[in-house]
């Protein structure tokens, strides 16, 4: 029988959880509720007595200063109707865990696998609702369907007797061998059911592919002679599906692609990836002889490149759309502690030593019907903070930079981009720490968490769009306690040389780590029964299939198998020896001593057929606003400063830790008040060394709508320039390119897949041009092509989106500048041409409008001023350069004065300007590669010449009013209001976020 224990906040101690519960129910549900109390329930399911049970409560699971307790009663009075939300069977529970650990600790022994502990929270509302309001805040607020359970309790009901019955969520299933055998010798319509039916994602062609491979003669003998009949087993297809995917596989972006120009010119492109991405970086590496600081690109988990002489820095970033859309509080802790393992995994291992984050949302306050399966934006947005934040703080690595754009296109799937940097030893036991290499005869272990049915289908399910059978297994909740004693265990035996090579099980789960493994040996024998599980039930396949998070596989020696097992006990990591690389040249699994999967590698890994893809682009044409001037200038600065996209997203970056691991130099919010915008972050990751890693990104999906050629150029150029405005070297960043996409093949429910595809073309063929201009390389990358929404007549469609992160190096960290004005007095400098470039900027989406003429990027002039404006920081020149982006100009000078007391008189007809005969242009054009930036009046002449040339003028001085003050062009004052006012407009809109 199972015991329940129930805490909660004693009377009288403020419920800080229940408030916030209860201010949600009010403001999003519009229900008079009075009150909202909440207590954690822990249910036992372990032999235990009544004294222990009673220690327990008393002891590591309340806080007897603020917290009373109760066993097998509840706490719960005085409510109108009670909510009480769990997890349903099999879904992670970290905190349940973690109590298990505790238990175990307090009885002074080990639990056998049946005991757990299992968590709940009870939420006690006062207040005039009905159950069917009830039943409303735990589908709407509270909880999610896929992996919740609710129970709703009315506080009249006399039956309570103030007892909750206990619930125990144990998976129930039963030992599991079955292996089905499928038959592909079948018509065409039955080829693709199977595929829809698997979730395997396969098209036609490429199931005609795997039909061919069965029937093959040589094959089929071979595979006799294995033990394996004529049919493909559910555990082979399922492994096939699995490294065919997009997400793993990148079938559009290294498929053939017939390109038609606007003027019907055609051009094959033989791999995106092979010529734009990858042909440009080795194009720079080669142009950089023996100044190239790569030194793994494209080939392993992350990117790696030179840091100092001693070090390397390793750099990922991922995307987790579909998962996130689908429960975006898991979605998101899964995509951040997900990212986490490619760095780590990279090479022999790094230390993980910052966080990024991106988040693509739908606006907060979406007022459209929403289809069916769609979570509101508002709830996608706080799940998906708090994930990466419970991801990110719980791993102890410092978020440091980001960024969060909004656009009701994302409503349909959220994007989650998260990334992650690692310190890497140049060497390791005498040998490049950024090779490694499986050997035949290596054992195979694996080590972390146990498999269980969460993230199965995920590699498959992120290749296709969210409908109805959108599978709820691919959902996953990460454990960041258990995968940081993991990644610390891992890092002692890398020390210690005790494994050869390492990866992660992401996608694909031990299929994917090992087979890609396998390929330095040629193949593999797997014994599945011996892989650790959660529970019971898992069918042969699923136990290789799953994504299950906090494991890593790794390649040891026999002879120091023993070691490493004996390290993996003290560290109370789980490690077990599952199988052996071999030279078989075969990708083999058995179950029980039956061989179970039986396939070639280079079948399974080469096998796949060429995508071929048509693509025509024609520049879409938008009405062109003709605005009238601004009435008042200064409520139109307040409105620009007020919109999601522009406005302070400090109640979110609050949230993050970005002081663990005390390197962090440049924060993301800077200045005296520190709730300034900074540009980009900079971090000091080695404490006997001034070497500095900054890291920053660009992303401008608006562009998008007018040509996706002018947004990937200006995403890389908004990268580049915030990574030289805190003193980055320019000739030392390294870029990661990560696309999410649009479906992008044309078919009856996606018509103009033909244009998605030639967008996808021109925003390549910009990185092309733009990393070379730059002498940019690209480490590493990911794409994500099917993020649409399609059920019913309902399609929502991302709009196309690039995120350009860049990672690079500051030779001394003590010249770092940062974006906010230092002292009254100091001379303000606009340095570049302003242009009439407004088309998808912020100033025309406030009126509505989209416009025609992007901003544009000129990089030969650009990479000249970044060139001069890292000398000038080097010299001590400059006291705070920030960059203007979103809002132009006039954005970028409210945003240097937010963190301080300063004001500033600003004349705009000494801006340098080109073609702009408006004020309210002036300020808000987006043309790129332009600065503000603030010098000591005693510097002027030194500054003035070393930038000479170029396109600069002093435009404004900084006071110490706090008032901005700006003349127009013809010399009258069209703005003066106060700093503070200004502010609380900025600050406002996500304040309560």
């Amino acid at each position: 029988m199972a015991d329940r224990i129930e805490v909660g906040f004693k009377p009288g101690i403020m419920d800080a959880p229940g408030e916030r519960v209860k201010k949600q129910i009010i403001e999003n549900l519009n229900l008079a509720v009075r009150s909202v109390r909440t207590f954690q329930v822990y249910t036992i399911d372990a032999e235990i007595t009544d004294e222990d049970l009673a220690l327990f409560a008393a002891g590591p699971l309340s806080d007897p200063v603020i917290q009373d307790w109760a066993v097998n009663r509840t706490l719960a009075r005085n409510f109108d109707w009670a909510i009480e939300i769990g997890f349903k069977p099999g879904v992670t529970d970290n905190v349940g865990k973690t109590a298990r650990e505790s238990l175990g600790l307090l009885l002074k022994r080990e639990l056998n696998n049946e005991e757990r502990v299992y968590t709940s929270v009870i939420y006690a509302i006062e207040g005039d609702i009905t159950q069917m309001d009830a039943q409303l805040i735990f589908s709407h607020l509270l909880g999610n369907q896929l992996i919740h359970r609710c129970t709703v309790i009315s506080g009249h009901d006399p039956a309570l007797g103030g007892k909750i019955d206990a619930v125990v969520p144990k998976v129930k299933g039963k030992y599991n061998d079955s292996v089905n055998r499928i038959n592909l010798n079948v018509d065409d319509k039955r080829l693709i059911k199977i595929s829809q039916d698997g979730i395997l994602a396969l098209d036609l062609k490429e199931m005609h592919a795997l039909k061919e491979y069965i029937n093959n003669p040589d094959k089929i003998l071979k595979r006799k002679n294995a033990g394996m009949g004529e049919d493909f087993t559910d555990i082979e297809i399922e492994a096939l599906a699995q490294t065919w995917s997009e997400h793993c596989k990148h079938k559009i972006f290294s498929g053939r692609i017939s390109y038609f120009d606007e003027q019907g010119k055609c051009t094959i492109i033989d791999s995106l990836f092979d010529t734009y991405i990858k042909g440009s970086t080795e194009k720079i590496r080669a142009s950089l002889g023996k100044h190239d600081f790569c030194l793994s690109v494209f080939k392993d988990n992350a990117g790696v490149v030179k840091f100092t002489e001693d070090y390397n820095i390793v750099m990922k970033v991922e995307t987790h759309n579909s998962p996130s859309a689908l429960d975006p509080y898991g979605g998101a802790l899964t995509g951040i502690v997900g990212v986490n393992r490619d760095p780590f995994g990279t090479g022999m291992g790094a230390k993980l030593i910052a966080n990024t984050d991106v988040f693509c949302f739908a606006r907060p306050d979406f007022d459209k019907k929403l289809p069916p399966r769609l979570l509101h934006p508002k709830r996608i947005f706080m799940g998906v903070r708090e994930g990466v934040e419970h991801g990110g703080n719980k791993s102890g690595i410092p978020t440091v930079n980001g960024a969060i754009v909004f656009d009701d296109h994302y409503a349909g799937k959220p994007l989650v981009y998260c990334g992650t940097v690692g310190l890497m030893p140049k060497e390791l036991h005498g040998k490049p720490a950024h090779e490694k290499k499986a050997l035949p005869g290596d054992l195979i272990v694996m080590v972390g968490g146990r498999i269980g049915k969460d993230g199965i289908h995920g590699a498959t399910f992120s290749s296709e769009e969210l409908h109805e059978g959108s599978p709820a297994t691919a959902v996953q909740i990460g454990d960041p306690i258990t995968q940081k004693k993991m990644t610390d265990f891992l890092l002692m035996a890398r020390d210690k040389g005790l494994y050869n090579c390492i990866t992660d099980n992401g996608a694909g789960g031990l299929s994917s780590s090992v087979g890609e493994m396998a390929e330095d040996t040629g193949g593999f024998i797997l014994d599945l029964e011996k892989a650790p599980l959660k529970y019971n039930g898992l069918a042969p396949w699923e136990i290789l299939l799953s994504e299950a998070q906090e494991r890593m596989t790794v390649s040891v020696l026999p002879e120091k198998i023993e070691a490493f097992l004996e390290l993996s006990k003290k560290m109370e990591v789980e490690s077990t020896v599952i199988g052996v690389f071999t030279q078989s040249g075969y990708f083999h699994v058995r179950f029980n001593g039956k061989t179970v999967a039986y396939l070639e590698m280079d079948f399974i890994h080469n096998g796949v057929p060429v995508k071929e893809m048509t693509a025509r682009w024609a520049p879409p044409e938008h009405k062109e606003p003709v605005l009238p001037l601004p009435e008042d200038h200064a409520e139109t600065l307040k409105s620009i400063l007020a919109r999601l996209n522009i406005c302070s997203k400090e109640s979110v970056i609050r949230q993050y830790d970005h002081e663990v691991q005390g390197g962090s130099v440049i924060k993301p919010l800077v200045g005296e008040t520190m709730d300034g915008p900074g540009d980009a972050a900079v971090i000091r990751p080695l404490l006997d060394s001034m070497a500095g890693v900054v890291i920053s990104n660009g992303i401008c999906p608006r562009y998008s709508a007018i040509d996706t050629y002018q947004m990937m150029s200006n995403a890389i150029d908004e990268a580049v320039r915030n990574a030289v405005c805190v003193g980055a070297r320019p000739d030392r960043m390294a870029g990661l390119d990560n696309f999410c996409w649009c479906d992008p093949i044309v078919s009856d429910k996606n018509p103009d897949g033909e244009y998605k595809l030639a967008q996808l073309v021109r925003a390549n063929q910009a990185l092309f041009d733009f990393s070379i201009a730059y002498d940019i390389p690209c480490i590493s990358g990911k794409d994500s092509m099917k993020n649409d929404y399609n059920i019913g007549k309902n399609r929502i469609s991302i709009p196309p989106t690039v995120l350009f992160s860049l990672v690079g190096r500051i030779d001394d960290i003590r010249k770092a500048v940062t974006s906010d004005f230092k002292s009254p007095g100091d001379m303000v400098y606009i340095l570049g041409i302003t242009r009439p470039e407004l088309g998808g900027s912020e100033y025309f989406a406030l009126h509505g409008f989209t416009g025609n003429q992007a901003p544009q990027v000129r990089p030969k002039t650009a990479k000249g001023l970044y060139a001069l404006i890292h000398k000038a920081i080097n010299q001590g020149l400059i006291r705070s350069c920030h960059d203007c982006s979103d809002g132009g100009i006039g954005v970028a000078v409210a945003e240097a004065l937010f963190p301080g007391k300063l004001g500033l008189k600003m004349d705009l007809s000494m801006i340098p300007a080109e073609d702009i005969k408006r004020d309210d242009y002036l300020l808000y054009s987006e043309t790129p590669s332009r600065f503000i930036v603030s010098i000591d009046p005693d510097k002027k002449e030194a500054f003035e010449s070393l930038i000479e040339g170029l396109d600069w003028a002093c435009a404004g001085v900084t006071t110490p009013d706090g008032i901005l003050e700006i003349k127009g062009i013809n010399g009258d004052i069209i703005i003066k209001i106060s700093v503070s006012g200004l502010k609380d407009a900025w600050q406002m809109p996500l304040r309560n976020f």
